[in-house]
């Protein structure tokens, strides 16, 4: 009899549990949806096992502290009322209740990881701690109070080691107190699992221009920085030698008065001395000039390197060509050889221009 009246006060305790929380979590979620235009939540049946499967899952594939709280009671619209209650009990109120209820078979199987935690690795933890599923949930819990903090100093170092155009900066990031902590949490969201970011890390101490990618993101480990960009996308690729500028060209006769501007967006040339049309394309391996002001031919790659350009500027390199000669390495240089000279009676001037 007393154990008939202790498991009644515990079905009631895990229905008003079950009711609470309902509550809570549809309030929580209410709210998020009427920020976001709407009211209605949607209750999802995670519960507290399927949490602690989260956590080791985490756990075993290597995460940081953010992917070690387990499943969050509410996300946007989406609230789990359930995440305090253990499948057992959850299984205890539905025979209370005579209420009938259907196993998805592939729940049995332990062919997916997740099924051989269930299966096979938590009841042998429980050999060790009965209670094993309640530590890991309470663990669970402390850690997201812990992360709210964790996050809140992380988002303080991105804003002392990156730049505005994205970039860490590495002096910078070697200041920090956790400098492959916070590398982590910054190259996570891109893609980058922990091995790679800590292959990331591990070549700060090593030569610069080593690339790291993921699937939508490079990472350049230059002299001075980390150069992140987004991938090239394959219909990008396949239009790699169209340049994301225009060139405006005009040719004039040469007055007294005529002055040479001195910015590197403009090429003046001797318009006698070129062949038109003109052609455009990246530079290529190999590719010479004579930079202005020099008498002898320079390698292109070697030019660059003199300039301590990093790869991705040296991969979005342009030159212009006349009669396959380069006469303006864009944005930097022209050649000498076609340079305006007192004999100059034309010349031809290129204005590299962007789009707004």
């Amino acid at each position: 009899m007393l154990l008939i009246l202790i498991r009644s006060l515990m079905l009631r305790g895990i229905m008003f549990l079950l009711r609470w929380r309902l509550a809570k979590c549809a309030m929580i979620g209410s709210n998020n949806c009427v920020r976001r235009g709407g009211g209605a939540v949607i209750a999802v049946a995670h519960h507290r096992d399927d949490s602690v499967e989260t956590f080791l899952l985490n756990l075993i594939r290597g995460a940081g502290i953010n992917g070690l709280k387990g499943i969050s009671p509410h996300n946007g619209c989406i609230v789990r009322p359930l995440l305090e209650v253990s499948r057992q009990d959850i299984l205890d109120y539905l025979r209370c209740l005579r209420q009938g209820y259907v196993t998805d078979s592939t729940n049995l199987q332990d062919e997916y990881m997740r099924n051989k935690i269930r299966l096979n690795i938590l009841p042998m933890l429980r050999e060790l701690n009965p209670s094993v599923s309640e530590s890991i949930a309470e663990t669970s819990r402390r850690l997201t109070d812990v992360s709210l903090i964790y996050n809140k100093e992380i988002e303080a170092g991105k804003e002392r080691v990156m730049e505005k155009s994205g970039h860490i900066l590495i002096s910078r990031l070697m200041e920090e107190s956790a400098p492959a902590a916070l590398l982590f949490e910054i190259l996570h969201p891109l893609g980058f699992n922990s091995v790679q970011a800590g292959d990331v890390f591990r070549s700060l101490s090593a030569q610069s221009g080593k690339r790291f990618v993921s699937a939508g993101w490079e990472v350049l480990r230059d002299r001075t920085e980390l150069i992140i960009r987004r991938r090239k996308l394959a219909d990008e690729e396949v239009e790699e030698n169209v340049p994301p500028f225009r060139l405006a060209m005009e040719t004039q006769e040469i007055m007294p008065d005529f002055v040479i501007p001195k910015n590197k967006d403009t090429a003046c040339l001797d318009a006698d001395k070129v062949v038109l049309p003109l052609t455009v394309r990246k530079w290529r391996q190999g590719d010479k000039f004579v930079p202005f002001g020099m008498k002898g031919k320079k390698k292109i790659s070697d030019y660059l390197t003199d300039r301590k350009f990093s790869l991705f500027q040296k991969e979005n390199q342009y030159v212009v060509c006349s009669a396959g000669q380069i006469v303006w390495l864009v944005g930097e240089r022209s050649d000498d050889r076609f340079r305006v000279t007192e004999d100059t009676k034309r010349v031809l001037i290129i204005q590299q221009l962007w789009d707004k």
